[in-house]
């Protein structure tokens, strides 16, 4: 049985003789003053091992996020030019402009932004700056997971749980990448820890700030961040230990509490003049709530976003559609298993053997409330993802990357405490099996990155789940060998994913955690279309090679740094851009499916701006309020983070959204507003001629005067042609 820590008599049947801080402490010992004492030594029940090994786990875990971190320059220079505007303008830092001059914002609210931004109004634009406080909330989340794992189920518990989390590829990959994705995880795992917080005194204040916690989530990524309510709301319905009346009305408050911290801003936004705020982008109407509830609500689920590049995902059974295969295997399929699914079997079995050992407590036992809790953020979001028609990217599933790691942390712990009854040692080794077998598959679709460590995996593990078989009748020494070995093995695979993430740099708006060819198209059974990009008609490009050049799917190299960028198999355009570790991008922008005409910037991916191109348009800057307009917000951006002036990006991200308009667009023109016009980017051929941005974009080319440098071509917006 797990230890149960009360909050005034210490563990079941200790007075507090036995756990209190020592009676006869000198009074300038770290046993006299408290905090130093909890810092360095923990709970004075703690061995003394404890403490070191969870100081260790954080330390790892930010050594290894940071790790060759300005490998990824800019990013995602989407978000990161907002981050630029935002360290430059409130007004952009509070709306998550995409430039400081407030012409449209990103298609999610700007929480995610908020602490980016603050440390580069401190620290300067620079790659660490923006990522470092991305780092912070990896750790943070892997000290929350064990925080909450270990109160429950001990310390050793704890730190599987944080290790699984820390090790997981794709929390290695967006713990280091400047997506709403990290602060997200981190706020989704503090609504988890609270719940069961208030699960074992029903106390209010625990719900809500789950609440708290949900609401600031929304303010991150919108309705992902209710994904989990319904497990939630549920679990503590039923187990709380108060009142059923009192649940309801602690439900209520914390549904207030998440109303509140998630609603201010929206109901500041929508009460905002329109005329004196910036467009929200990735919305028709320039309404916060259509965006929500459309092109990131809704239209998540059955594809039907308006604006976007695509959707309409297969249905039901496993379809096919533009952004993968759905169906109740997706999360293991060749696009997504290497990123989450190493322990996914383990955590799906060892969740039903918790049930199983709790399946007789009362109604209010924490330990069956931790898994229900933890267990039904797992598989309710697990279920979504799966079955989600419309826009759906690998890096999607770090969401589940902490509630995985603690159902295994709670089950292993669980099922080695009653390792003496054959059901549960039988269970503890059918875990591992399922863990190796699992890995050896993955590994197998990588065969040329470390290829003897899919046989190392698969013998390791089952010599491993061999001895916990005999885990009960075994002496301790080995069954605690038989434990470290299926440990190791089930850990081995993703470690290596993992390094291979860390030693590579990341780019653009579609990434993947793992070495080259990781996360290409197909079944479970590999092979298939090529991942990343809709319709897979083009190769995966963020897998990364060990020097941070992106690659094709066949492993030939694109964007290398320091040179120009290979073509595509078969002789085709230039693919996108890898960025140096100072930011700037390298190479020639590639031309992607939909793009239009010029070729500068790419849908995904930001353009190649030569040091020519940064002197034009740098030149009387201080004249404008946009130094450029470009389509597409990728294009945009790569302009505005090179020159460090305001660009404005028409049409949004996709270059789809009706901002501005031609009208208001030719109003800019002539107030003397803008300077010049990118040529090409994505977005005129997406609306098929038809759109805004391609009536600006023919209006301009009609009557502007065209301006070539080097291999880039712009419109001087001050002399007609």
């Amino acid at each position: 049985m797990t230890t149960h820590f009360d909050r005034t008599t210490g563990p079941a049947g200790a007075s507090p003789a036995t756990w209190g801080p020592p009676p006869t402490a000198p009074p300038d010992t770290p046993a006299a003053r408290p905090g130093v004492r909890r810092l360095w030594r923990g709970r004075p029940e703690d061995a003394r091992w404890v403490r070191p090994a969870f100081l260790g786990l954080l330390l790892v875990t930010a050594l290894l996020y940071l790790w060759n971190l300005s490998a990824s320059g800019w990013a995602n220079s989407f978000y990161t030019a907002a981050v630029q505007a935002g360290s430059e303008s409130w007004k952009a830092f509070f709306f998550g402009s995409l430039d400081a001059a407030n012409a449209i914002t990103v298609d999610k609210p700007p929480a995610s932004l908020w602490p980016m931004e603050l440390s580069v109004r401190i620290f300067g634009l620079t790659s660490w700056a923006l990522l470092v406080p991305e780092v912070l909330m990896g750790v943070g989340t892997v000290a929350v997971v064990y925080a909450a794992v270990r109160r429950r189920s001990g310390p050793a518990a704890g730190l599987i749980a944080g290790g699984v989390l820390a090790l997981t590829p794709v929390a290695a990959l967006m713990f280091r990448f400047n997506n709403p994705d990290a602060m997200l995880a981190l706020l989704m795992s503090v609504a988890c820890w609270s719940v069961v917080r208030a699960l074992e005194d029903g106390r209010t204040r625990w719900l809500v700030w789950a609440g708290v916690a949900i609401g600031f989530a929304f303010l991150t990524k919108t309705l992902q961040a209710f994904l989990i309510l319904p497990p939630l709301a549920v679990v503590y319905a039923v187990c709380a230990p108060v009142t059923a009346g009192k649940r309801l009305g602690q439900l209520a408050l914390a549904t207030v509490a998440l109303v509140v911290s998630g609603g201010w801003w929206v109901a500041v936004v929508e009460l905002w003049p329109a005329s004196s705020r910036p467009y929200i982008g990735g919305s028709q109407n320039n309404s916060f709530l259509e965006l929500t509830l459309g092109y990131n609500g809704l239209g998540r689920l059955n594809g039907e976003e308006t604006g976007s590049v695509g959707g309409g995902g297969g249905g039901g059974g496993g379809g096919t559609g533009q952004w993968g295969e759905t169906g109740w295997d997706r999360m293991f399929n060749s696009e997504i298993g290497g990123q989450i699914s190493w322990l996914l079997p383990a955590a799906l079995i060892l969740l039903v053997a918790g049930l199983v050992l709790t399946r007789k407590a009362a109604r209010t036992d924490v330990a069956r409330g931790a898994f229900l809790v933890w267990g039904g953020s797992l598989l309710t979001t697990m279920l979504v993802f799966s079955y989600m028609a419309g826009i759906f990217h690998q890096y999607y599933t770090v969401a589940l990357a902490p509630y995985l790691a603690a159902v295994v942390g709670m089950g292993a712990a669980a099922l080695w405490e009653r390792r003496g009854t054959p059901w549960a040692s039988l269970a503890l080794a059918a875990a591992v099996t399922a863990t190796a077998a699992w890995g050896y598959v993955l590994l197998n679709r990588t065969p040329d990155h470390l290829p003897w460590l899919r046989w190392a995996v698969l013998v390791g593990g089952l010599v491993a789940a061999l001895g916990l078989v005999f885990a009960g009748r075994l002496p301790r020494g080995l069954a605690l060998a038989a434990a470290g070995l299926g440990l190791t093995a089930s850990l081995a695979g993703p470690t290596a994913y993992t390094i291979s993430t860390v030693q590579a740099g990341h780019s653009g708006s579609i990434v993947t955690a793992g070495p080259a060819g990781a996360s290409m198209g197909g079944g479970p059974g590999g092979g298939g279309r090529g991942g990343g990009f809709p319709g897979g008609g083009m190769p995966d490009q963020n897998q990364q090679n060990g020097n941070g050049g992106t690659q094709n799917g066949d492993g030939t190299p694109q964007g290398l740094p320091g040179g120009g960028t290979g073509g595509l198999p078969g002789g085709g355009a230039p693919g996108p851009n890898q960025q140096g570790g100072d930011g700037t991008t390298q190479g020639q922008g590639g031309r992607m499916p939909g793009e239009g005409g010029g070729g500068m910037g790419g849908l995904l991916n930001g353009a190649s701006v030569s040091s020519e191109a940064k002197k034009l348009l740098e030149s009387d800057a201080d004249q404008y309020t946009w130094v450029a307009a470009a389509v597409g917000a990728q294009n945009a951006a790569s302009h505005q983070l090179s020159t460090g002036e305001p660009v404005m990006a028409i049409g949004g991200f996709n270059g789809t959204d009706p901002s501005p308009t031609l009208a208001q667009f030719k109003k800019y023109v002539a107030d003397g507003k803008i300077h010049y016009f990118v040529a090409g980017g994505n977005g005129g051929g997406m609306a098929g001629g038809e759109g805004t941005s391609a009536r600006i974009t023919s209006w301009v080319e009609a009557n502007f005067k065209e301006v070539t440098v080097g291999s880039a071509t712009f419109y001087d917006l001050t002399q007609e042609a």
